[in-house]
């Protein structure tokens, strides 16, 4: 393979440096994508055009494994826009809301319904936000902690369902990598190996429960607790709508789902083994069966017609063709940094003197960084998929921790990025301003973050899937210590 030698770093470094100029991913992954088509071409602009279409984006769209991600994609988006429309996720959250009577009950009932919302993190913040407004302010809780529980149980709890828009995109970026390395393995299995090391998601899930049970805050948190006591004429609530939708129009989708899933991948477990590709068929099945039965739900209790529901499901797959074409870059900027060698030129400069153990903890702090300045996790995530894997499969680090740390470092950076949207999302939800739900959540995030750290310093050590309850424990004696000392 011909060297390019510091050129075949030019797209990467091209692409992570227009995410955090821009914060455009789209643009950021094709100015990246076109830069080494031209390197690739000699800069000869008209054929390096021609091939970034031709050699890269239509190969890659055309796989098999990538089009059945692109229309799980597209079809999950069509069910999450007809499900907020039938009330589906705010019935099951007000069911779980008749049984609050104290401040704790109430935080820990968010806490609870944003994990029940697992199916998407921006439905998390516009539908458990404004449900549970008015018993904040029945509890006399501040906003600024409604918007911390309910960002913390959006992207932490997605990205940890298999089966969910993220769990799909996350296998599309794991299979594209693993296949330009030439290493065959199952992207699911791969991800279920990565399951027990993402720290970040399972601390700052576990984290909401540790702070809810001290009964404390500490930081901008308490200021603002305090603030709010104080005037509670500045937290006035809009009238709302006080009826409820009915249990049926979630229960009836999810359980078609269920049904259907269960089916397909326990058909395959009994014959020839589940694989993504049954994964994908049993979601892409399941999914459209599940929004067969929102159709039937919002006709029956809305009295929408089958044609709306359609336009509805539509417009959901609408709202995600900003993911199909990240998607789509991202594999392209994928193939063509594997035919630069941008991998082996990046192990190069890192050098053997350096001990692979610790590189995880390298690339968890670029994709914080990255994921903080672009306020994209799914951008850091396609980028340093493409860009870190080869590096540590050359350099002979862990492949499972690598993908684990770029999955933490990302959803770190994201969750205290000003500019994420999950992060602008859950202030809207809350009723917040949203600089004030930046500056309260970032102090609980940046504990977690720091416990997270430690954990890939630990496993840097020692591996082990365990780490996790050690880090469960330290957090847990962390966040008592700083409520004792610091909290009220």
């Amino acid at each position: 393979m011909e060297s390019y030698g510091i050129l075949a770093i030019v797209p990467p470094a091209l692409s992570v440096f227009l995410a955090i100029y821009t914060r455009n991913v789209i643009v950021s992954l094709a100015v990246g994508s076109l830069s080494g088509t031209l390197i690739l071409n000699s800069f000869n602009p008209f054929f390096a055009s021609v091939s970034l279409i031709r050699d890269h984006i239509f190969i890659q769209v055309a796989s098999p494994s990538n089009s059945q991600v692109i229309m799980i994609t597209l079809i999950i988006g069509g069910f999450v826009r007809m499900l907020e429309e039938s009330g589906g996720a705010r019935a099951f959250s007000a069911a779980i809301v008749k049984y609050v009577s104290t401040s704790r009950k109430g935080q820990i009932a968010t806490w609870v319904s944003g994990i029940s919302v697992f199916f998407s993190d921006t439905a998390n913040s516009l539908i458990v936000g404004p449900l549970f407004r008015p018993v904040y302010k029945e509890l006399k809780i501040c906003r600024e902690k409604l918007a911390y529980v309910i960002d913390t149980t959006a992207s932490p709890v997605v990205i940890l369902i298999p089966v969910a828009s993220w769990g799909v995109y996350i296998m599309s970026l794991i299979d594209n990598t693993y296949g330009s390395l030439g290493i065959e393995a199952d992207a699911f299995s791969v991800l279920l190996n990565v399951w027990p090391y993402q720290f970040y998601a399972f601390l700052a899930l576990l984290a909401v429960p540790m702070i809810i049970s001290t009964g404390k805050d500490f930081g901008p948190m308490l200021r603002a607790q305090k603030a709010y006591l104080e005037d509670e004429n500045n937290h006035k609530e809009e009238s709302a709508d006080t009826e409820d939708p009915k249990l049926i129009v979630v229960i009836l989708p999810f359980a078609i789902m269920i049904a259907v899933l269960g089916s397909v991948l326990s058909y395959y477990a009994m014959t020839e083994g589940v694989k993504s590709v049954h994964v994908n068929a049993g979601l892409c099945l399941s999914y459209l069966m599940a929004s067969m039965g929102c159709a039937y739900v919002m006709k029956r209790f809305q009295g929408k017609t089958y044609s709306q529901s359609m336009d509805s499901f539509f417009k959901g797959m609408g709202s995600l063709m900003s993911v199909g074409a990240i998607l789509a870059l991202a594999w392209a900027l994928s193939s063509i940094c594997s035919e630069l060698g941008t991998g082996p030129f990046l192990a190069s400069l890192i050098g053997e003197g350096f001990n692979p153990a610790f590189f995880p903890i390298v690339v968890f702090f670029i994709g914080a960084m990255m994921s903080f300045a672009t306020g994209s996790s799914f951008g850091t995530f396609a980028i340093l998929m493409a860009t870190t894997l080869p590096v540590a499969h050359i350099l002979g680090a862990d492949l499972v921790l690598t993908i684990a740390a770029i999955l933490s470092g990302g959803l770190f950076g994201d969750h205290t990025s000003p500019i994420s949207d999950t992060t602008v999302l859950a202030s809207m939800g809350a009723g917040c301003p949203h600089i004030n739900h930046v500056s309260t959540q970032f102090p609980y995030a940046l504990l977690t973050g720091t416990m997270t750290v430690s954990a890939f310093v630990l496993l840097a050590i020692y591996q082990t899937p365990y780490v996790i309850f050690i880090m469960i424990a330290l957090q847990y004696l962390a966040i008592r210590f700083m409520m004792h000392r610091y909290g009220e």
